[in-house]
């Protein structure tokens, strides 16, 4: 141990340079690539997410880091929405989803684009944020939350600001 505490300088920071790098490596192996989760209620509400990367949370392994995601919600007295986003933050004890960056969301003839969706499969809701734009064939809404409902389809926006108003541009 003594002959080891006095080496040179030089080789301690070699021996500190190489324990950095397997500790980077280690980090490294939680890393899977093509990453797919699905999920089905009781009611038959289907549940797919995807990503072309995702890294297991060091804190914790429920918690998979996603980026480039897909996801599929698939209700089942309904038809489908699709949600695309650069980031993803997914839970696998619970399947609530964090997207972020990019999130683009299809249904229907509606297309809702933001920088967040909190989705829930616990509370049966998609809380979207950050910038959002919500268009269909009629209208084109900017707001600063749209907050979905899936069992009942109810849609809600509003402002966190009570003094802005929601800007509603009629395309027709």
């Amino acid at each position: 141990f003594g002959i080891i505490y006095f080496k040179k300088s030089i080789n301690e920071n070699k021996k500190e340079a190489e324990i950095t790098k397997i500790e980077e490596n280690v980090s490294a192996s939680n890393i899977i690539e093509d990453v797919e989760y699905s999920s089905k209620d009781t009611k038959g509400n289907e549940y797919i997410v995807r990503a072309k990367e995702g890294e297991i949370g060091n804190d914790n392994s429920n918690i998979i880091f996603l980026n480039n995601v897909e996801a599929l919600v698939n209700l089942s007295d309904s038809n489908k929405i699709l949600i695309f986003a650069d980031y993803g933050k997914y839970n696998i004890s619970n399947f609530d989803t964090i997207f972020s960056k990019n999130v683009k969301i299809e249904y229907l003839e509606k297309r809702i684009e933001s920088g967040y969706l909190d989705f829930s499969i616990l509370r049966n809701s998609m809380i979207i944020s950050k910038d959002v734009v919500y268009s269909d064939l009629e209208n084109i809404l900017k707001t600063d939350v749209v907050k979905i409902n899936l069992e009942t389809r109810d849609i809600n926006f509003f402002m966190l600001d009570k003094k802005n108003k929601i800007k509603i541009i009629n395309q027709r």
